[in-house]
């Protein structure tokens, strides 16, 4: 089995969790699309280049989806509006319309490119935090979808969100160094992700589909 990943941070746990999943387990998967952006790995899932992976939540309506995404609530930090000409993220597709669902003009900037910038400074309307005060409700970025192998993804999504996954210190030095900001804001930022679908979510995320 062939598991696409996003490369973003917010998928950090998953990927930490998944390699451990692999190497216990007789089980002959592997990793693949590690630095491929959401709107990259969509495609992949839909010409079956990949049989699981994380893909932006607008496209997964008529998808095979488990019970795990990623998920918000009020603010993200990674995924922005800023200032200026509408022009869309070509990495993104759910964050593009949620943009135009919510009737707001700017630049959308997502991923590790919008955390760093904000981090440093910069400005922008958090498109999470928009939603919510448009709706009260937490906002679906992703969910894991399948198109092959439905009990063993079925049975990885329970095993993760069973689990409270610990990222080795070096794997945390590792991956903020790459991003240019601290282990401490790393960890800061992803205590703001969650990922089970509780109702709340699933609410949201059929808000969402039908605007």
């Amino acid at each position: 089995m062939l598991f696409g990943s996003i490369s973003y941070l917010n998928l950090l746990p998953f990927q930490v969790f998944i390699k451990h999943y692999i190497s216990h387990n007789a089980t002959k998967m592997s990793f693949g699309y590690k630095h491929a952006v959401p709107s990259a790995i969509n495609k992949a899932l839909k010409r079956r280049s990949v049989n699981a992976a994380f893909i932006s939540s607008v496209e997964s309506k008529k998808c095979h989806c488990t019970n795990l995404g990623i998920i918000a609530h009020k603010k993200v930090y990674s995924v922005l509006l800023l200032e200026g000409e509408n022009e869309s993220d070509p990495a993104s597709a759910t964050s593009n319309q949620l943009a135009k669902v919510l009737d707001l003009q700017g630049k959308v900037l997502i991923g590790d490119a919008a955390l760093k910038h904000y981090l440093d400074g910069g400005e922008g309307i958090d498109l999470a935090e928009a939603w919510y005060e448009k709706t009260g409700l937490p906002f679906v970025f992703a969910r894991l979808c399948y198109n092959k192998h439905s009990k063993e993804v079925q049975k990885i999504a329970r095993l993760f969100s069973h689990t409270k996954v610990k990222i080795p210190q070096y794997i945390l030095k590792r991956e903020a160094k790459k991003r240019g900001i601290s282990p401490k804001q790393l960890t800061w930022y992803l205590d703001h992700i969650y990922y089970e679908m509780d109702d709340k979510a699933k609410k949201s995320l059929k808000l969402f589909l039908n605007s």
